[in-house]
């Protein structure tokens, strides 16, 4: 018995079609050439100042690159950063979920546009903006919010100040300005839109029929939005997250106009003084040497690679979401 092997099928491509691919592929590889380049340029100015400190580069407190002795390091920026990023995410996070099920979910039709335009309006401010907020406004406002935060919680390392007693009236509020938590809270309203945008795309793709099984059974409508809406979407409210904290965490010039830099690893959010790293780059950029502008070229990396790191997992995750391969 002779045995037929499959017959070819062969697909004509138009000149349309052909266009289309050409010019997403060649977007595709643009992308990965750009942050490619972007990766070796910093590596390739930063390798002056990794051969002088290596390893202890990420775990020197110091910022001596012009000393000789190799005494330079991101250690106490790297620890400011991060706990700035993550101020913002545990403010953002809550207010980012609950505008996002309101504009899905409860929001009457007339009104559900002009919040979504208005929300993706407000990610287009510019950081200098919300920079000039945090200076003139909240920095004075927010100080009671602190002091109280410091008095009743002051026995937890993170909320401790120094030099603060809340049995004295006479102390000062100073201790409270320019702090890791004020930082982080003009950030979480930077961040907040986007994360907002992206849980509100998720939401809107829960499936309706499942929605109305839930709403038929004689579930509230709380009850269809805990036990469909919020599964559903767990991707992208984690990869909305991500990729807020991906923002929060290179953001620069809001964070520099706000802070007192310290060179020193500050854990306490609410005390006067911290530091980051894309702040300390802009601080030290226009006086640095060519040993300096090294070490600077080394603490960019440093953040490149740890943003380029989130932002891929959460470009991963909110993918999943999106197309319902997590469910």
């Amino acid at each position: 018995m002779t045995v037929e092997s499959p017959r070819a099928i062969g697909t004509s491509r138009s000149l349309a079609d052909r266009v289309f691919r050409g010019v997403s592929r060649g977007g595709g590889v643009a992308v990965l050439v750009i942050m490619s380049s972007v990766g070796v340029f910093l590596l390739a100015r930063a390798w002056q100042a990794l051969s002088v400190s290596g390893i202890s580069f990420f775990t020197v407190v110091e910022w001596d690159p012009d000393g000789g002795a190799g005494r330079f390091g991101i250690a106490a920026v790297l620890v400011g950063t991060i706990l700035i990023a993550l101020v913002a995410i545990i403010v953002a996070l809550p207010v980012s979920l609950a505008t996002a099920l309101f504009i899905s979910e409860y929001c009457p039709e007339f009104l559900r546009k002009a919040l979504v335009t208005l929300v993706d309006l407000m990610a287009a401010i510019p950081s200098v903006v919300f920079g000039l907020w945090g200076v003139f406004f909240l920095q004075g406002t927010i100080t009671d919010v602190a002091k109280w935060l410091a008095t009743a919680f002051g026995w937890f390392p993170l909320f401790a100040v120094d030099g603060f007693d809340p049995a004295d009236p006479l102390s000062s509020i100073t201790v409270f300005t320019s702090s890791t938590f004020i930082a982080g809270l003009v950030v979480a309203a930077m961040i907040t839109p986007i994360m907002t945008s992206i849980m509100r795309e998720v939401f809107s793709q829960a499936p309706g029929g499942e929605r109305e099984g839930a709403l038929a059974l004689g579930s509230t409508r709380w009850g269809m939005i805990r036990s469909v809406v919020l599964p559903y979407g767990a991707g992208g409210i984690i990869g909305g997250s991500m990729l807020g904290l991906g923002r929060a965490l290179g953001e620069t010039i809001a964070v520099y106009m706000i802070i007192s830099p310290v060179f020193v690893i500050q854990p306490h959010i609410l005390q006067n003084g911290t530091s980051s790293v894309s702040s300390l780059i802009a601080l030290r950029y226009g006086e640095a040497s060519a040993a300096g502008m090294s070490a600077l070229m080394a603490a960019g990396l440093a953040l490149f690679l740890l943003t380029l790191v989130v932002n891929f997992v959460a470009s991963t995750i909110v993918g999943r979401s999106r197309s319902g391969a997590d469910n």
